[in-house]
């Protein structure tokens, strides 16, 4: 049985909050369950690890909880976020524009040895 979730956010645009609650608080649950849980924000969510973007995003219209509030919950529990190494050139980033969060830059071998060589289940988003 899988030991690691791997959570891989490509199609999910954090202009639409509605879609940015599940992923997090799912990552949030699995690593409750003590399962090792790894977010990858690639494609538009990984603006998402850019620090002053999740902030401002809720997931419901006058919600006081921001996006950035369900990310550090789930920092809290546990999970390890990363943004693809593409995203820096597409939102103009250095790895010092990441949020404290973000344990890192992976590229797409990464994601591929993960899911073909690793002992985890993936979901995407």
């Amino acid at each position: 049985m899988a030991k690691k979730l791997l959570i891989v956010m490509a199609n999910t645009d954090p202009r639409n909050g509605e879609e940015l609650g599940a992923p997090f608080f799912q990552a949030s649950v699995g690593a409750a369950m003590d399962y090792e849980v790894e977010v990858i924000c690639t494609a538009t969510s990984g603006s998402l690890m850019k620090k002053g973007v999740a902030e401002k995003l809720v997931v419901k219209e006058g919600s006081p909880k921001t996006v950035y509030d369900f990310i550090k919950d789930a920092h809290e529990a546990g999970v390890k976020f990363y943004c693809c190494s593409p995203n820096l050139d597409l939102f103009d980033m250095t790895q010092s524009d990441l949020i404290p969060e973000c344990s890192g830059i992976v590229g797409g071998a990464y994601l591929i040895e993960e899911v073909m060589e690793g002992d985890c289940k993936v979901l995407t988003y």
